[in-house]
C-alpha cells in the first residue's frame, strides 16, 4: 500500500531551528539514498503518524517534496526518550525497486499451542525477524502458527516457509519460540534438625508459673 506524505525543504539546521519546526508541529527529516542527494526536509506530525498507520512499518510512501516526488521508506527514526511516542527526527530512504533490502518485520506467533493445552508455557524469543527482500515484497509480518509445538520442542527459522519472496538474515536454528515445561513448586528444605524438648516459650510460662506460685 501506497500512501501521499507531503514535506518542506529545511533551510536552517541549527538546534533552535529544530525546536521550532517540532513546536509547530512538524518533524526534522532527512531523505538520501538510490543516487539521490540528500536533502533536509520536515513533515507534518499528524500526517506521518496516519500515513505509517495506512502504510505500515514498512511501507511504501511517496514523499512529495514542492514539485519533487520519491518514493521512499522509512528507514529510520528517533524519539523523546520521555516522551514514546513522539518523533523527533526520520530518516527517509529513496526506494530502488531492483534492489533487495534488509529490513525488520514483526514476528505474530499465531495458534494455540498444544504445549500450552498440557501446562507447558509458551515463550516468543524474537519479536521482529530481519528479512533480504524487494521493497515491493516486504511483508507486512511473519506469522508463526504454534499449534502442533508440544512441550520442550521449538520452532527455528529452518522451519519456515518464506515461499521465496524473502530470505531471513538469521541461522536456521535459531530459536523463535518454546515450549517450557510446567513450572513445579520446590519444596524448601532448610537441612536443620530441631532438638527433641518443649519450645523456649513454653519454658519461659513455667517459670513465671513457679515464680508466681513461690509469691
Amino acid at each position: 500500500m501506497t500512501s501521499v506524505l507531503h514535506a518542506n525543504e529545511r533551510t536552517e539546521f541549527k538546534k533552535s531551528s529544530r525546536r521550532k519546526t517540532r513546536e509547530e508541529g512538524q518533524i526534522p527529516a532527512v531523505v538520501y539514498g538510490n543516487d539521490t542527494e540528500n536533502k533536509s526536509i520536515s513533515v507534518d506530525s499528524k500526517d506521518f503518524i496516519k500515513t505509517i498507520r495506512e502504510t505500515g512499518r514498512n511501507g511504501i510512501i511517496d514523499l512529495e517534496i514542492g514539485s519533487d516526488k520519491r518514493k521512499v521508506m522509512l528507514y529510520d527514526y528517533q524519539v523523546d526518550p520521555l516522551k514514546s511516542m513522539e518523533f523527533v527526527h526520520l530518516d527517509f530512504h529513496v526506494v530502488n525497486f531492483k534492489s533487495e533490502i534488509d529490513v525488520d518485520v514483526t514476528v505474530h506467533v499465531t495458534g494455540d499451542a498444544a504445549g500450552v493445552k498440557d501446562g507447558g508455557v509458551l515463550q516468543q524469543v524474537l519479536h521482529e525477524a530481519s528479512v533480504k527482500v524487494l521493497p515491493g515484497d516486504v511483508p507486512d509480518s511473519i506469522d508463526v502458527d504454534v499449534s502442533n509445538l508440544q512441550v520442550n520442542e521449538t520452532i527455528t527459522f529452518g522451519d519456515l516457509d518464506t515461499s521465496g519472496k524473502y530470505k531471513f538474515n538469521h541461522e536456521d536454528d535459531e530459536v523463535i519460540a518454546s515450549i517450557l515445561p510446567p513450572r513445579q513448586e520446590e519444596e524448601i528444605d532448610s537441612g536443620e534438625e530441631q532438638e527433641p524438648g518443649e519450645p523456649e516459650l513454653v519454658e519461659g510460662r513455667e517459670k513465671n508459673n513457679d515464680s508466681d506460685n513461690e509469691a
